[in-house]
Order: C-alpha cells, then sequence, then structure tokens
C-alpha cells in the first residue's frame, strides 16, 4: 500500500499561525472598519451598504480569477506558498490606509459637500483595494490544506482547528479594537475625536496580525503532486458550476448569507444596548463584564464547541448529514433571540435575560462553528472527487467558491441592514447625535427603541431563515463517506504510481 502524505506538527502550528494573523486582519475589516464607518465616522447607511456589496460583486469576479491563477502556479514552492509568502506585506498596508480617512459627519455639519464626497469615495476605493487584496492571500491559505495531506482524517482535524483558530482571531479582535481604540481615545488630548483611537489601534492590530500572517507561508509545505494539466480561466470558472456536489455547496452557502449579520451587527447592538455606545466600561463594570462574558462567551463558545467536535462527529456520519443537522438546529435560537427581545424591549440587561440571551447565542454559535467546518470539509472532498473523475485537481478555484460565499454573505448582510437602519433613521448624523446624547446620559434600549429592535431583528430572524433554507441545496448532495473513502484511496495509490 502506499505511504499516505502529510503535514508535520511544526508545519500545521506554523499553518494556524498564519491563518490566526489573517483572521485577525479580515475581522479588523469586517468588524473594526464596518463598525468605523458606520459609527466613526458616520457614513450614510446606504452609502455604507451599497460601498460593501459592490466590493463583493467585484468579488464574485476577482475570486475564481485568482483561483483560476492559484491552480495555474508552478513554482518551487508550490502553487499556494508563493502568495502566502508575499501577499501580507501588502494587505497590511492597503489595510492601514482604509482606516486613514475624513469624518463624514463633521464635514456635513459644516457643509463641506467636496468633502463628503471625498470621504465616501476613499471609504469604496480602500475597501475594494482591500478585497482584491485580502483574495490574493486568503484562496491559497485554504487550498493550501487539501495540500497538506493525502489523510482525509488529517485534513479534517486540520479544518476544523482551522476554524477554532479562526474564530479565536475573530474573536481577538471583534470586542477589543473597539475596546481599545475608545480607551486610547480617552487618554489623547482630543478626547471627543473618536478617530484618533481608532486610527492607532487599526494601524496596530494590522501590523500584528500581518506579521503573524506571514508564518503561514514560511512554515508550510505542499505535499501532494500538483496536476499535470492545466485548464484556462474560462475553464477553471465553469468548472465550479458543473461539478455537482460542489455546486451544492455553493449555492448552499449563498442562501445561508444572512447568517453573516450576527457577525456585523451583534457588536454594535452589543456595544450600545448594553455599554451605552462606551465598550470601555465592560472591563471596567463588573456587571457588565458579566454579561459580556455571558452574552460574547456564548456566541465563541458555541462555535469552538462545534468546531472540536466536527472531526468525531465526520467520521461517524457523512459531511452532508453534519452540515444539515448543524444548520437546521441552530435556526430555532436564532429566532427566539428576537421572541425574548419582544417579551422585554428594554430590559434584556437583567441577569435572568442575560442567562437566556447567552443559552440561545450558545446555539447560534454552534450552528455558525458546525456548518463553516463541515463547509470546508466538503469542499476538500469535491476537490479530490473532481480528480478523481477528471485528471485535474483544483485547490485554488474550489477554494475560491469559499471565499466567495464568505465574502458574498458580507455583500448581502450589508444591503439587509442598510436598508433597516435607513428605515429607522439610524445613520450619519442621527447617530453623531445619538453619540453625543449617550455620552449624557441617555438610555440606548428606552431612548432609541426603533434602534434597538433593528438591531435585534437583525441577528435573529434573517439569520434563522437563511441556516433553514441553505439545507435545501445539500440534501442530495453525492459524496457519502463510504464513497469518499473509496476515492481517496485510489487517488493515493495514483500519486504513488505517479511519483515512481
Amino acid at each position: 500500500m502506499a505511504q499516505v502524505k502529510t503535514y508535520s506538527g511544526k508545519e500545521r502550528n506554523m499553518y494556524l499561525t498564519g491563518l490566526f494573523g489573517q483572521n485577525m486582519i479580515y475581522n479588523i475589516v469586517a468588524t473594526g472598519l464596518y463598525y468605523y464607518f458606520q459609527n466613526v465616522i458616520c457614513l450614510p447607511a446606504i452609502a455604507l451598504g451599497w460601498i460593501f456589496a459592490l466590493a463583493r460583486v467585484w468579488d464574485a469576479i476577482n475570486d475564481p480569477i485568482m483561483g483560476s491563477i492559484v491552480d495555474k502556479t508552478k513554482s518551487r514552492w508550490g502553487k499556494c506558498r508563493p502568495y502566502l509568502i508575499f501577499s501580507p506585506v501588502v494587505i497590511c498596508v492597503i489595510t492601514c490606509v482604509a482606516f486613514l480617512n475624513g469624518n463624514y459627519a463633521s464635514a456635513k455639519a459644516d457643509g463641506r459637500s467636496t468633502a463628503m464626497i471625498f470621504i465616501v469615495a476613499w471609504a469604496a476605493i480602500s475597501y475594494v483595494l482591500w478585497g482584491m487584496c485580502y483574495t490574493v492571500g486568503d484562496i491559497p491559505l485554504w487550498g493550501i490544506i487539501s495540500r497538506m495531506s493525502e489523510d482525509e482524517k488529517d485534513r479534517s482535524t486540520l479544518i476544523s482547528l482551522a476554524r477554532i483558530v479562526a474564530a479565536i482571531g475573530a474573536g481577538a479582535v471583534v470586542i477589543s479594537i473597539i475596546a481599545v481604540s475608545q480607551a486610547v481615545n480617552g487618554m489623547l488630548s482630543k478626547a471627543s475625536d473618536a478617530q484618533a483611537g481608532f486610527i492607532i489601534i487599526g494601524i496596530v492590530f494590522t501590523v500584528v496580525a500581518s506579521v503573524l500572517f506571514q508564518f503561514a507561508g514560511i512554515g508550510t509545505k505542499e505535499k501532494v503532486p500538483v496536476s499535470s494539466e492545466t485548464k484556462t480561466m474560462k475553464e477553471s470558472i465553469a468548472l465550479m458550476w458543473n461539478c455537482v456536489p460542489f455546486r451544492r455547496v455553493l449555492i448552499s452557502g449563498i442562501l445561508r448569507s444572512p447568517m453573516q449579520l450576527m457577525m456585523i451587527v451583534a457588536m454594535t447592538l452589543f456595544t450600545y444596548y448594553y455599554c451605552g455606545g462606551n465598550l470601555t466600561t465592560a472591563f471596567t463594570d463588573i456587571n457588565k463584564l458579566v454579561i459580556v462574558l455571558i452574552i460574547a462567551g456564548g456566541l465563541f463558545a458555541g462555535q469552538f464547541i462545534a468546531m472540536g467536535v466536527c472531526p468525531s462527529l465526520l467520521k461517524r456520519f457523512d459531511a452532508k448529514t453534519v452540515y444539515n443537522l448543524f444548520s437546521g438546529l441552530s435556526a430555532i435560537p436564532m429566532a427566539l433571540i428576537f421572541v425574548v427581545y419582544l417579551i422585554d424591549p428594554a430590559g434584556l440587561d437583567k441577569i435572568h435575560w442575560v442567562i437566556v440571551e447567552g443559552i440561545l447565542l450558545l446555539g447560534a454559535g454552534a450552528g455558525l462553528g458546525g456548518s463553516s467546518v463541515c463547509q470546508s470539509v466538503m469542499i476538500s472532498d469535491c476537490i479530490d472527487y473532481e480528480e478523481y473523475h477528471h485528471g485535474f485537481r483544483p485547490d485554488g478555484v474550489f477554494f475560491s467558491g469559499q471565499s466567495f460565499i464568505t465574502k458574498f454573505q458580507a455583500g448581502i448582510a450589508s444591503i439587509v441592514s442598510a436598508y433597516v437602519y435607513a428605515a429607522v433613521g439610524y445613520t450619519d448624523v442621527n447617530i453623531a447625535s445619538m453619540n453625543a446624547a449617550l455620552e449624557n446620559g441617555a438610555n440606548f434600549a428606552a431612548d432609541y427603541p426603533d434602534y434597538a429592535k433593528a438591531m435585534w431583528l437583525l441577528i435573529s430572524i434573517p439569520p434563522a431563515i437563511g441556516m433553514v433554507i441553505s439545507i435545501i441545496p445539500t440534501l442530495k448532495y453525492e459524496l457519502d463517506r463510504k464513497t469518499h473513502d473509496k476515492i481517496l484511496a485510489e487517488l493515493v495509490e495514483k500519486h504513488s504510481r505517479d511519483a515512481t
């Protein structure tokens, strides 16, 4: 029997370190920059929604193009590693540039129309450029997993660990970038200028994350042979749709798009509803700290637990079964989050409601974490499926599908939230006015009930609907465990023969 090639412990750890840094960068933008655009420089809600959404339209084109480029790459490092070695520095620079913008609310209050246009244009251009640069590193980072090992168990374990580390990287940023930025801002001479703290901390976090990201390129090796066949860009993109099991995964991920609302809205909701607009109070007030640990802890603990048990579940059950169960069952606690809000709209800071919401977020987080691991495993299996049937291994272009799913989800979530926010007046000067009122003792839940209701709705009902309908395409997913085990065994034998 041919010897199965796989990664070493050192390679695994270097890869996970790089992934941690890369996910810090993603959430510096997805959470930090989004919050900065919306609540600090106060871009109009509709403009912000369309900036994020249109950037994702471009990514819909850009991702498979990059995936095709990766699949055609042949170098002494392999086909994924070259991009992991050289992309972190570029991503670092453009991420920092995105924070160096003007203040839209101030420009509007002063009647400076040219400045308003410039600020919106800077935000749009810098964000689109960031998405393009990020893609260059993101697709090879996930694609290299299927190239680091021929062993299904090792791949599933690495994917599960990768998702856990990614969630930790997200958690390290989601709360801290807002809280630390506000703390730094409070120490500066211009305490009312919320931009200064965000710019300083945004850049510091980005540099640290980029250094960590570099480890993935330095410390990994590609073990699976590169296909001798190459495909044109048009053929590679067509392949994404023509491979039926991959198509099912892709459509399912698109339908699951509303789940991203939980990630982009949750921190804004938490900051205003529980902390009066100043997240630093969560670390100086013991009562608010307890709320942080229960609410945020529930969401992240649910993800970690589900990601941790996924490898064991995938040994016993088909990937589609585990995927569908996580997706379907998590819709129940997601929907109940808004039901609880309707029961006591201004009283969810009471400890019994905090515990209830923490439990519901635990279940919601489990759905997010479990489905994400299964999605990556299913994409990796589809790569084996395509090589087995057609002799071409599309690591890059298939994992570009995962990147596209993530970005498409964020784009749809941005549009949905933008129109809901616009409908209740949560935009530009109104946000600036609310921030000032909260500093003077106003209560978000009691004094701004429409804003609060919109945010609780966004993190609950649309994500629940998305998780339920995402099951439909994968009900007939073709690759059960027995079929994939047979495919992988034959591929390992083929790789061994080709190497001799």
